[in-house]
């Protein structure tokens, strides 16, 4: 049995991820600070699904430089997997300093944890978001990304940067993982799905950005964990530099419209959307496309659940959740009319 810290455990990929590995016989130290950018009782939820012998849940924030410090004394960890952040490209518009404290400043405690207490591998969330305004696709992580076009981005490029000197500096073993527009059951209330969801099901209208022609790599969230749980197992080779590091893309490879993807939740509930046309936001890019070959190559996993699958998933956990019933009669005349 080995034992993981996992931040952000009380969120969306830090659930799944948490779970996954206490189902296979692994012990977890879950880390979250338990914040209100969104509805705290959507995380103490996902919480009570992890009540485990091998699980044990630390309340802290990752800018608490003095609490990280002390939790990496106290424990020994086989890895880390670091999916605690500050989310959202928006968002950052509005409240820069908390990409800064939990972004920058609480990586940095993680690298300084995992620094001291020699723990053999980091692995960390990225973002598809650091490609920025790359033109070229689908995205390879040998493309330059020099021009982050929200600071939500530039922090997620400022991780992958810092980690890397902890690699080349103290030997750290680190991997990035830049993680394409992730959607299933349990995830947070300011994404698409749920915010697209909860509109067609109240009958309220959506937006829909740059009139519904971006196109994003929408990724199931059972792939992603299934690639960090690959990844964990494989040290990174040496790489140019001479440092134990490395950066993968975990997506779906399947770009699909935005348009498309409201098609696939409006099929799913039965219901048709109100939709607003609006157009491209501040901090948002056209398209995303995960180039996945080296993860392929590596850990021998490419994500493949198809769109419909997965928001049929999530669409099912939604009426459950929220005890929104099915309405057949009803959908059917609404779609019929």
């Amino acid at each position: 049995m080995k034992t993981y810290l996992v931040t952000g455990a009380a969120g969306f990929i830090g659930f799944h991820t948490a779970k996954r590995l206490l189902e296979r016989g692994d012990a977890v130290v879950g880390l979250d600070n338990l914040n209100d950018y969104y509805d705290v009782s959507l995380k103490e939820a996902r919480l009570a699904l992890l009540v485990h012998p091998n699980f044990r849940f630390v309340k802290l924030d990752l800018a608490d430089r003095v609490g990280m410090a002390s939790l990496f004394e106290a424990e020994t960890f086989d890895a880390v997997i670091h999916l605690a952040a500050q989310p959202g490209v928006r968002y950052s518009l509005k409240n820069p300093h908390a990409y800064v404290d939990s972004n920058l400043v609480g990586f940095v405690n993680v690298l300084e944890g995992c620094r001291h207490a020699k723990v053999p591998h980091l692995v960390y969330a990225s973002s598809s978001s650091v490609y920025g305004a790359n033109k070229e696709v689908p995205f390879s992580t040998d493309q330059r990304v020099d021009h982050p076009i929200s600071l939500y981005a530039a922090t997620k490029k400022a991780n992958e940067l810092m980690a890397h000197t902890y690699s080349h500096l103290f030997g750290l073993p680190t991997t990035g993982l830049r993680f394409f527009t992730v959607y299933g059951p349990w995830g947070r209330p300011d994404m698409s799905p749920m915010i697209f969801t909860k509109a067609i099901v109240e009958g309220t209208p959506i937006d829909v950005f740059n009139h519904g022609r971006m196109l994003r790599d929408f990724t199931y969230v059972d792939d992603i964990v299934e690639g960090i749980l690959r990844v964990v197992e494989r040290i990174p080779d040496a790489c140019e530099t001479g440092a134990r590091y490395k950066v993968y893309n975990i997506g779906n490879d399947r770009p699909v419209e935005l348009g498309r993807y409201i098609e696939v939740i409006e099929a799913a509930l039965g219901r048709k959307a109100v939709k607003r046309y609006l157009p491209l936001q501040p901090g948002d890019v056209l398209a995303t496309h995960a180039d996945v070959g080296e993860l392929a190559r590596d850990v021998g996993f490419r994500p493949s659940t198809p769109l419909e699958e997965g928001i049929a998933k999530f669409v099912a956990w939604y009426r459950d959740y929220y005890g929104v019933p099915a309405e057949p009669e009803l959908a059917t005349a609404e779609m019929s009319g």
